[in-house]
């Protein structure tokens, strides 16, 4: 794999980051895991703003473009060998001094990881509810950080399966979220998931869904659900931006299943075929702004959720 940080192009094996860094001694950093489509990353707007948000929320300084990570992502397409990629960017606060700063954090580093789609992508899985329950987030909401150890012992407890998805209850026995995902249900003609405010991560690809369930007149209620609810569903899925949409068929000893006139059906082609039409609109823009000799990005959210 070649890596990029702060700059360079290296292979991994070479790319380090110092014992300094902020990002190593106290967790200060956070990332953005995406993938591409005929070499196009979809969704990048969402990922982005949500990596800068976090960035502020933590004190880190950060003023990379989308135009520059856009062109990074092509870049380590291409130093890669691929079209469709799972990419991984990190920031991590960078070298500071050993004890705890009240200073805004303004050199930070950059890397950005590359790998190749898994071929094989599942179209369903089990699931478990795990033992450990959900941390609860170290600020205000929570980041897509370096403080992964509570998903770390999750995946521990499921051992090697790699068919299960692990799902967390919160302290109080709410639904939370997966160890890799979000969750959704459906009953009748509502979707229901969890809300923000059980401390879940606010997935980039469930607030897709939710403008997806929009766009299909699909009620939505987000809330504080107990099991029970969750185990009387009629469908069951999992989203993050990796595996898209991945249905439950059994969830411990509750089966779910196939249902003849399926919502999750019609939420899984409306998400191929927005896939489709932002690649769509990726290339037009891009034809244009060739013929002008440059290089132009959409910037505008309505314009990539528009299907």
């Amino acid at each position: 794999m070649i890596v990029y940080k702060d700059g360079s192009w290296q292979p991994i094996e070479e790319t380090n980051v110092s014992v300094m860094d902020h990002g190593f001694l106290y967790g200060v950093g956070l990332f953005e895991t995406f993938r591409t489509y005929y070499g196009i990353p979809f969704l990048f707007h969402d990922h982005m703003k949500r990596l800068r948000d976090g960035l502020e929320s933590v004190y880190i300084e950060w003023d990379h473009s989308d135009e520059q990570l856009y062109k990074l992502v092509t870049e380590a397409l291409e130093k890669n060998d691929l079209t469709d990629g799972v990419i991984r960017l990190n920031v991590t606060a960078g070298i500071s001094n050993w004890g705890l700063p009240t200073e805004t954090y303004r050199a930070p580093s950059l890397l950005l990881f590359t790998r190749p789609v898994p071929e094989h992508n599942t179209a369903s899985k089990h699931a478990v509810i795990l033992k450990r329950r959900r941390n609860t987030p170290e600020g205000d909401t929570r980041l897509k950080s370096h403080h992964y150890l509570n998903n770390l012992l999750g995946k521990r407890e499921l051992g090697t399966q790699l068919d299960v998805e692990g799902i967390f209850l919160t302290q109080e026995g709410f639904v939370a979220e997966g160890l890799v995902s979000n969750i959704f249900w459906i009953k009748g003609d509502t979707v229901y998931t969890p809300s923000i405010s059980t401390g879940i991560l606010n997935g980039v690809t469930r607030k897709f869904i939710l403008h997806l369930c929009a766009l299909l007149n699909l009620e939505v209620k987000e809330g504080e659900f107990p099991l029970e609810d969750l185990l009387g569903a009629d469908e069951v899925f999992v989203t993050n931006s990796t595996q898209e949409i991945i249905r439950i068929n059994k969830l411990d000893d509750t089966v779910f299943p196939m249902v003849e006139t399926s919502w999750l059906t019609c939420l899984k082609d409306l998400y191929k075929q927005s896939t489709e039409q932002q690649l769509m609109t990726y290339q037009q823009v891009k034809k244009v702004d060739w013929k002008n000799g440059k290089y132009k990005l959409i910037s505008n959210e309505a314009d990539m959720w528009t299907i």
